[in-house]
């Protein structure tokens, strides 16, 4: 995906409505890949989901990089403890996966303020969640993506919150299926440069006084995020292609449909008609072909993915 970067003197020297035109240019530059629906896509969203969680980490003080979040979560029985690191990565994939309409009810709110570390009573998360849907039904877009950091902000939550609850709203807004973590994963973004300096989030805290300040910040910051992290097309294609030519008719089903919604997985994953050691063979032999990836570097607790 190509389109103008928002450089430094884009966002200092113009107005916020020639910044909203071409942050608006690279959103619907990435609309037009999300309506594709490509099958590669719950993949991407995952891997985003893994970068916007490494962000969380290293806001919140902690030392794991997306390797070890990766590991936490897919090396953790189900409904074992997976690490206060590892519950970050949980909030950005609950964005990444469910759709985007149940993402703001109060049962997904409160689960995403429990995995961030955040506390809220019930009759708070009630208000916010009211207040999130008036916010979306009442005002435009850049007025929404305001919003959402200023909720954030009025209830004593982390701005993290601000972005996790901004791109939900950003996807309803164009009736995406499910959201994409742009803010989540690009908060380490100099706004205005699209590069990884200066978090956003501390730039808007520091810098941005007045709302149409925070506006040309969150632009900018949109409009980067999709250039950045587009996704690679002609591999997910290509990687597809050699998976459902070298798998067998019952694998194709399984193993190659998990591949393609989720970041990455493990050998031992509960596939039906596949043991650990087959399911090991077939993925060692699909890295032989360039199909899938080997994401771990081990020799033991491998991880695969696109």
């Amino acid at each position: 995906m190509r389109g103008a970067a928002l450089d430094t003197q884009t966002v200092a020297g113009q107005g916020i409505e020639d910044i909203a035109v071409t942050a608006g240019a690279a959103i619907g530059a990435l609309d037009a890949v999300v309506r594709r629906q490509e099958r590669w896509a719950g993949a991407w969203r995952q891997r985003l989901a893994l970068s916007a969680a490494a962000v969380t980490a290293r806001q919140a003080g902690r030392v794991e990089d997306e390797a070890a979040l990766r590991d936490a979560v897919l090396l953790t029985r189900p409904g074992g403890n997976v690490g206060p690191a590892g519950l970050f990565f949980l909030a950005w994939r609950r964005l990444a996966s469910r759709p985007a309409d149940d993402l703001l009810t109060e049962k997904n709110v409160a689960a995403v303020l429990e995995d961030l570390g955040l506390t809220l009573n019930d009759e708070a998360v009630s208000d916010l969640t009211d207040d999130l849907r008036q916010l979306a039904a009442n005002t435009g877009t850049v007025e929404t993506l305001v919003g959402a950091f200023a909720a954030a902000e009025r209830y004593g939550l982390r701005r993290v919150l601000g972005a996790w609850l901004a791109d939900v709203l950003l996807a309803q807004r164009l009736g995406w299926t499910h959201a994409i973590p742009l803010l989540g994963a690009k908060a380490t973004l100099v706004v205005g440069t699209c590069r990884a300096r200066r978090p956003v989030t501390a730039a808007l805290a520091a810098g941005a006084e007045t709302e149409a300040d925070w506006a040309k910040s969150l632009l900018a910051a949109q409009g980067c995020a999709p250039l950045i992290f587009s996704p690679n097309l002609s591999a997910g294609r290509t990687g597809c292609l050699r998976l459902r030519r070298n798998s067998g008719p019952r694998r194709r089903t399984s193993s190659w449909k998990k591949l393609l919604s989720d970041d990455a997985i493990v050998a031992s994953e509960q596939i039906a008609g596949m043991s650990d050691r087959g399911l090991r063979r077939l993925f060692d032999r699909l890295v032989e072909l360039g199909a899938v990836r080997e994401l771990s570097g081990r020799a033991t607790f491998r991880i695969y993915g696109l």
